[in-house]
């Protein structure tokens, strides 16, 4: 089928809407936001609130400021999720490269034999290439006015400069099971499988944030692999659904919790669910009684 609808107005936009059954308080205000936030990025948010999927129709009593509620609350959690991401990569990163160097040398991401997959071994390092081309960090160009053999910096200054979905694939792809075991252990997860898994979600949880899409009640498609018992606080009820976003926040709440114990995340998360009260944690997968979980008291 061509695809032949043609661009309308915001007043326009609005008009759809109304005939569908969606309330607006105030319609002035509504295409100023309108003018700020994409038609289809609300869209997401006031879907929740239709009737019917198929004719978009709106169930009674439907606003506008509801749909737009929830899209400020899922900004306001993803930069909370965002800088709590940023803490744990900086951590993970810094593990890696400690425990990886301590044992295979400054140059050890170039050598392919300690890699699993040659395929993704060669889009880690032209990922590092690419990212060392592009630097402007004083400490790299030093390097290179210096330095010009072996033909990257080492580790220490190279493995700084990767994004953590690079990151996540070479501790995924290194062969050494031991190595990357202590690395586990010493951000507190007991094995790398669990490590491994938690990178992966934490690598699509972070790209979520930083591309603007929603967040706060999605699917995932890569469930969390979640042990029963770990060495510091952690939940002890497991009847939630794998797939929302209720495990994954508690995996980054522990994850806080090991790398910077003075961290103020559950203060931050709980403060925010009171600045939107009409927010159905239940959408995100929590369980009934979260709040009494060692994990997330004060």
């Amino acid at each position: 089928m061509e695809y032949t609808k043609q661009p309308i107005t915001l007043a326009e936009q609005i008009e759809i809407l109304k005939k569908r059954g969606l309330i607006f308080d105030d319609e002035k205000e509504a295409i100023g936001v309108l003018q700020r936030i994409s038609y289809f990025r609300l869209a997401a948010y006031w879907r929740l609130m239709e009737a019917d999927s198929s004719r978009h129709d709106f169930r009674e009593g439907s606003h506008f400021t509801t749909a737009l509620s929830l899209y400020r609350f899922d900004n306001d959690l993803k930069a909370l999720l965002f800088r709590a991401i940023q803490t744990i990569e900086v951590a993970v990163r810094t593990q890696m490269i400690q425990h990886f160097s301590m044992k295979y040398g400054a140059f050890w991401f170039m050598q392919a034999e300690l890699f699993g997959s040659a395929d993704i071994y060669q889009k880690h390092m032209k990922s590092l290439r690419k990212a060392l081309g592009r630097t402007q960090d004083d400490f790299i160009k030093e390097h290179f006015r210096r330095y010009d053999t072996p033909d990257m910096p080492p580790a220490w200054k190279t493995i700084e400069l990767t994004t953590i979905g690079t990151l996540s694939r070479m501790y995924s792809n290194f062969k050494d099971n031991s190595i990357k075991k202590q690395v586990a252990r010493s951000l507190g997860i007991p094995q790398h499988e669990f490590m491994r898994n938690w990178l992966e979600n934490l690598t699509i949880i972070r790209n979520i944030c930083a591309h603007h899409a929603r967040l706060w009640n999605i699917h995932f498609a890569i469930h969390l692999r979640l042990p029963h018992r770990l060495p510091f606080p952690w939940i002890q009820d497991s009847a939630f659904p794998i797939d929302r976003l209720y495990p994954q926040l508690c995996c980054i709440a522990y994850w806080l919790n090991r790398i910077e114990p003075q961290n103020t995340f559950v203060h931050e998360f709980r403060t925010l669910l009171r600045r939107y009260p009409d927010v159905k944690v239940t959408a995100m997968g929590f369980p009934a009684n979260w709040q009494e979980e060692p994990l997330w008291t004060l």
